[in-house]
């Protein structure tokens, strides 16, 4: 199991969009991160900065071949439509990125 968390920010106008399509996920959506090997996925929201900040574990083998997976799905696209208008990736990003990936620098279980 991987240990994963990223973070974009997130644009003002578009805080309670955000909240408000994150409140009622699609159920496909849920199935696709599961069958994707993502568990305990959480989004974290930090205002005033506007910053989130998204967790989760994943338990596969080939996290790149899973997430061109996701990504390739037609219900992912279409969700992406929605929630991407309403994010701003950081100006450090990586070109190919979109969330920046974040290094874990401690645990305790």
């Amino acid at each position: 199991m991987q240990r994963m968390g990223m973070v974009i920010g997130v644009r003002p106008e578009f805080i309670t969009r955000y909240k408000e399509l994150h409140a009622e996920v699609w159920p496909e959506i849920l199935q696709s991160i599961s069958d994707c090997n993502i568990k305990n996925y959480s989004i974290f929201l930090r205002e005033p900065e506007n910053l989130l900040f998204g967790y989760w574990e994943y338990v596969g083998t080939d996290f790149e071949a899973d997430m061109q997976r996701m990504a390739d799905m037609p219900i992912t696209k279409k969700w992406w439509e929605l929630c991407m208008p309403c994010q701003k990736p950081l100006d450090s990003k990586k070109e190919e990125e979109w969330w920046a990936p974040m290094e874990q620098v401690f645990f305790h279980a």
